[in-house]
């Protein structure tokens, strides 16, 4: 056996060994599902730019950048520095920072929508606040959502995140499907959803519910249901109906507000009531936020008699998570934006490329930094159409753990997130890497929309 099969030997061992260890402890091995994959998680020892080293010192570019959060990549000089600094004055207080008051007031000057802010500490809180917010302001219980958008871990947030073939129900009305295992019925009964980008059948399905809905929550380039832009007729569609039954349209730009200087919302003509962000917004640490019309961010306001959403949180606002994201996006300038976007085109452009040699089908949807591999000849149009079945997933994943080998890694959903740090050399290495991996999957593959 040469030196490398025994190299690779070694490696499965080792990690092999260190996920046994992990599932004495952690359900699974693991705090993060999405991290889990068969036979184990592979583990990383330090990363740098767009570079990842894993235990064994092999070093991988990397297009996952923690789930579109790194949008400097890793580790960046100017964020370890300002970071440093900050946490020998002290990391948590209970009391405000002059930092927060920085960041909210570049925030809401970068994008029209923002006349005010909030932060907490994760994407999922910034939906479940936005949502009560809502709720407060409205005073009506129910949300609407798009089958098979995600939106975090909040329970009515996630219902029909996953739903399938076996449960989804008639396209006219679709089911509302849990996503964990004894959701009560009453999270089930206050979510309605309705078919991504369909106007007649989603306004039809809010009709029913008018006099109850709070709020209308949509992605307006939802990863999970295939990364295809919603339309500006159907986002003023649901902006309009929401005029009329007094409720609010909020928008989850938690991953997709890296597209442009001013988020996906900056190319429609309507403008949401509140947004919710989140990832790249910290700089790499943990962090979300929700920011809107002064009004509805009004019920937040401590100072009013009649408070209708008391909201804090033990490390919302904390200074590190505020001074590396005031960092993050004073670098994410209109050039930074302009300059990433465009060799995001390019990786595009030579991706399709290597399909047409390896001769396989395959299509792209996407919006500025971020787009995600479809195996079909033409984009899907929605959630049901962009649904993977089992001989799709074994596919993916044969892709998948072929570019990881090739030392390439990418999103577990055929996604790519570039990161500003990324130059065309990575661009070619991804190219090349793709190339291969297309023709490795070929054989698996159905030449069939």
């Amino acid at each position: 056996m040469n030196s490398e099969n025994n190299g690779l030997i070694n490696l499965q061992k080792t990690e092999e060994s260190l996920y046994k260890r992990a599932c004495e402890f952690l359900p699974g091995g693991t705090s993060r599902n999405v991290i889990f994959r068969k036979p184990h998680p592979h583990y990383v020892a330090s990363a740098s730019g767009c570079f990842v080293t894993d235990i064994h010192g092999i070093r991988r570019l990397d297009f996952e950048n923690n789930i579109a959060s790194l949008i400097h990549g890793h580790a960046h000089p100017v964020i370890v520095n300002a970071v440093c600094e900050q946490i020998k004055r002290g990391t948590a207080f209970t009391s405000g920072t002059e930092i927060e008051i920085q960041y909210a007031q570049l925030m809401c000057e970068r994008a029209p929508g923002f006349e005010q802010i909030r932060f907490v500490n994760s994407g999922t809180e910034a939906v479940m606040a936005m949502i009560k917010t809502a709720r407060a302001f409205t005073g009506k219980p129910k949300i609407a959502k798009a089958e098979g958008s995600y939106h975090g871990s909040y329970d009515y947030a996630e219902v029909s995140q996953n739903a399938n073939p076996s449960n989804w129900g008639d396209i006219n009305e679709p089911n509302r499907v849990p996503n964990v295992f004894g959701t009560p019925k009453g999270v089930l009964n206050d979510v309605i959803i309705f078919p991504f980008n369909e106007i007649e059948k989603t306004i039809n399905i809010l009709d029913k519910y008018c006099k109850d809905i709070a709020c209308v929550i949509i992605d307006p380039l939802p990863h999970r249901i295939g990364m295809m832009r919603a339309s500006p007729d159907y986002i003023e569609a649901l902006y309009n109906w929401t005029r009329k039954n007094d409720a609010l349209l909020v928008f989850d730009e938690v991953i997709c507000f890296r597209t442009n200087y001013d988020g996906v919302q900056s190319i429609y003509n309507v403008k949401p009531d509140l947004t919710s962000l989140g990832k790249m917004i910290g700089g790499g640490f943990p962090i979300g936020a929700f920011a809107g019309r002064s009004d509805v961010m009004s019920v937040l306001d401590p100072r009013r008699g009649n408070l209708r959403f008391p909201l804090s949180g033990t490390f919302s606002a904390n200074p590190v998570s505020m001074t590396a994201g005031k960092i993050a996006m004073e670098m994410f300038d209109r050039e930074a934006v302009s300059k990433i976007n465009r060799l995001a085109q390019v990786a595009i452009k030579q991706i399709l490329e290597a399909a047409k040699i390896a001769d396989i089908p395959l299509c792209i949807a996407g919006e500025g930094s971020m787009f995600r591999l479809h195996f079909m000849e033409t984009p899907p149009r929605s959630y049901r159409e962009s649904f993977a079945d089992e001989k799709m997933k074994k596919v993916i994943t044969m892709f998948l753990d072929h570019l990881y080998e090739k030392g390439v890694i990418l999103v577990n959903s055929c996604s790519c997130m570039l990161s500003t740090v990324m130059t065309q050399t990575e661009i070619d290495m991804l190219a090349d890497a793709m190339l291969s991996a297309f023709k490795h999957i070929r054989p698996n593959l159905d030449f069939k929309n």
